[in-house]
């Protein structure tokens, strides 16, 4: 788990800078409804975002996320990992997500995944020229997966995700870096005890191999989840990592859709 429940992003509000917000259904490749949730800017700047989550699946620090992203020109999309298995309902604060991570499998992920991509680039989604994906933890693992699946992705964030090992019946990314279509942003704290150097450089060093341009970025004192409005001894990682990842957007973004 890589946030409290209160836990927020650690970044400000932009006042009047979404268009339209809110809670959505979305039916998965296998007919699956699963809960998401989408927002629309006000200004766009053609880029659009799929945000995966952290094990715990859909919860207001992924809602906010997909706000700051809209107030920021980002059309964004925010997905739950269980309609499977826990329906389409909003989870209880004493939701035990554990079972229902355990009954994830990656068919069921990947459905998922492109059925968000889908919404986001539909009209209703707003409809961006440059599709990105970011995630977090387990979320940051399946951002990375994402780009081997032919979405045609302008570039994949991960924020702290386990890029090698058996991980929930996944593919380790580093071993199909050869299938990645994007470019890659990957962002570390230096201080996680999950994730040492050795596995960043594994992955680091496949996606040299397989010629995927990436970036490659390690706050050094920070721990696994530093990411978090709380963790107000990490705000200057999670400031950075934000520009980081807002430069690798508009860099990687084609420009704003035609009106």
């Amino acid at each position: 788990m890589c946030f409290d429940l209160d836990s927020r992003p650690p970044i400000e509000p932009i006042a009047g800078g979404s268009l339209d917000a809110g809670p959505i259904t979305l039916t998965s490749a296998d007919g699956t409804e699963f809960r998401a949730f989408g927002a629309r800017p006000a200004n766009p700047s053609g880029a659009g975002i799929l945000i995966l989550p952290d094990v715990r699946g859909l919860h207001p620090f992924f809602e906010e996320l997909a706000l700051r992203h809209a107030e920021r020109g980002i059309a964004a999309v925010a997905i739950d990992y269980f309609g499977r298995t826990a329906g389409t309902t909003p989870q209880p604060d004493d939701f035990d997500h554990q079972p229902h991570v355990a009954a994830c499998s990656w068919a069921g992920l990947e459905g998922d995944i492109r059925a968000g991509i889908e919404f986001l680039r539909s009209d209703a989604g707003g409809a961006p020229r440059s599709t990105f994906t970011t995630g977090f933890c387990m979320g940051g693992r399946l951002a990375s997966l994402s780009a081997t699946l032919g979405l045609g992705l302008s570039g994949v964030i991960s924020f702290y995700g386990w890029p090698t090992g058996a991980s929930r019946g996944t593919p380790a990314p580093a071993d199909v870096a050869d299938k990645i279509e994007c470019p890659v942003l990957a962002l570390y704290g230096g201080a996680d005890q999950g994730i040492s150097a050795e596995v960043r450089d594994a992955y680091d060093e496949a996606l040299t191999a397989a010629h995927v341009e990436h970036k490659t970025v390690v706050y050094p004192d920070a721990p696994h989840s530093f990411f978090d409005r709380k963790a107000a001894e990490f705000a200057a990682a999670s400031a950075l990592a934000w520009a980081e990842e807002l430069a690798f957007i508009g860099a990687h973004t084609a420009g704003p859709t035609p009106a």
